[in-house]
């Protein structure tokens, strides 16, 4: 997407936020109940967060206002970091000297294993590669079934920690890995195409992509569980079979 409007950290400048001045918060006009409390969803920055030049107030996308789905008439940008940052239809901004407790900020969010964990803020996406399926779908597995020969295997890769560095594909379960070729990257943090030529023989295989990124994180082949399921990067799988779908398995029939 293509965004359109202006930085927040002049803006904040303009402010003149008093030294002291630790967090920002972003309070949008939607309201609800989470976890038993009755709350307007708020989220916040760090000061120093909030004045790096990419984050934005925007009002327009691909050359179009905002559209009430979209956040309108003003939203926040923070590109890297997963969407719970993103503030859609902007109330205020508030400049504090304290860390923000609000629930959104405080409890939800948080890579937690158990229950009662302090647990880690979720921020900056994690990488992830996902590629589109060649072929057809079978509606009940979604097993895809392709002819035997050449595929081109496109898809796109993103991460907020850092630059796509490489994408591999594997036709084996992620038993063996090939480098596949990377498009130009319009931004720092705009998804980035790939492609490759998948050689398809007839058989059963499972497609999986993964990306790593200029920082050296890798996608993970399972997911990290928590209690949340948040920040799940695990590496996308899809069965094919090449040739014949009489040769795929099929599901069991309902017992009568």
């Amino acid at each position: 997407a293509e965004w359109t409007g202006t930085r927040l950290g002049p803006l904040l400048a303009e402010a003149n936020p008093q030294d002291r001045a630790v967090e920002v918060v972003f309070t949008g006009i939607d309201r609800g109940v989470q976890g038993g409390i009755e709350q307007q969803y708020e989220r916040s920055l760090s000061l120093a967060d909030a004045m790096r030049d990419e984050v934005l107030l925007v009002w327009a996308i691909n050359g179009e206002p905002l559209t009430p789905q979209h956040g309108f008439p003003l939203r926040l940008i923070v590109p890297g970091w997963y969407g719970m940052t993103q503030v859609k239809w902007l109330r205020s901004i508030t400049v504090l000297d304290h860390a923000f407790e609000g629930f959104q900020q405080a409890s939800a969010y948080h890579y937690r294993r158990e229950q009662g964990e302090a647990g880690e803020p979720v921020t900056r996406m994690r990488p992830r590669a996902l590629m589109v399926p060649p072929g057809v779908p079978d509606f009940m597995t979604r097993t895809r079934f392709v002819e035997p020969g050449r595929h081109e295997i496109v898809g796109r890769a993103w991460s907020g920690r850092a630059a796509i560095s490489k994408v591999e594909l594997s036709d084996d379960g992620g038993a063996t890995w090939s480098e596949t070729n990377l498009g130009g990257a319009p931004s720092e943090y705009a998804w980035r195409a790939w492609s490759c030529t998948w050689n398809a023989t007839p058989g059963k295989h499972e497609l999986c992509v993964r990306a790593t990124d200029a920082a050296g994180n890798v996608q993970p082949s399972n997911a990290n569980w928590n209690l949340e399921g948040v920040e799940n990067n695990a590496i996308q799988r899809v069965r094919v079979v090449v040739g014949s779908a009489d040769h795929a398995e099929q599901p069991a029939a309902d017992s009568p």
